[in-house]
């Protein structure tokens, strides 16, 4: 391994995945919610990203299982040894409880247990989080923004939507005719 580039391999991927959907580093880093110049260094090789802000990239790049562990592994985050070490370090003290995180990397559903709403008069943006990333912090999963015209629909359309999952109709049965 380089030295001087210990994560080469893994930011040329990275660099690769971001050319593929032509967008500027600019883009991704903002879609992803890292400086401009982190997200450099990390396709330059000389930073790791952490596990948080690389599971962030696989989503954003919707890069494919397979495709994910490499980059996991890449990076340094090999979760076979690292579940191990877990598993080592648990026996080692007692009454230690083990907690696992489990982010889907399935890019066509992300699942959230906070949102937080940022309002103009222009529109709205929602930041939708996990809980438990390593530091314990909300890591944002997904950012959506919209017009208030927009977000006023949606208001409606989800306020139907929970309405009709609280009182389903009921369907009668015909008389057969």
């Amino acid at each position: 391994m380089n030295k001087r580039l210990p994560y080469g391999p893994l930011g040329s991927q990275l660099r690769h995945l971001r050319e593929r959907k032509r967008e500027s580093v600019a883009e991704v880093s903002g879609a992803v919610e890292i400086d401009e110049r982190v997200l450099a260094l990390i396709e330059s090789g000389t930073e790791r990203p952490s596990e948080d802000i690389l599971l962030l990239l696989i989503s954003h790049f919707a890069v494919e299982d397979d495709k994910a562990a490499e980059l996991w592994q890449l990076a340094g985050y090999d979760r076979a040894t690292n579940e191990e070490e877990q598993i080592h370090d648990s026996a080692q003290q007692p009454g230690r409880q083990q907690q696992t995180l489990m982010i889907m990397v399935d890019p066509r559903i992300m699942y959230s247990d906070a949102v937080e709403v940022i309002g103009s008069h222009e529109g709205v943006v929602m930041n939708f989080a996990q809980q438990g990333g390593q530091s314990g912090q909300p890591l944002v999963v997904s950012r959506i923004g919209m017009s208030r015209e927009q977000a006023k629909m949606l208001m409606g359309v989800l306020h139907q939507a929970l309405y009709d999952l609280d009182n389903p109709r009921r369907k009668q049965l015909g008389d057969g005719k």
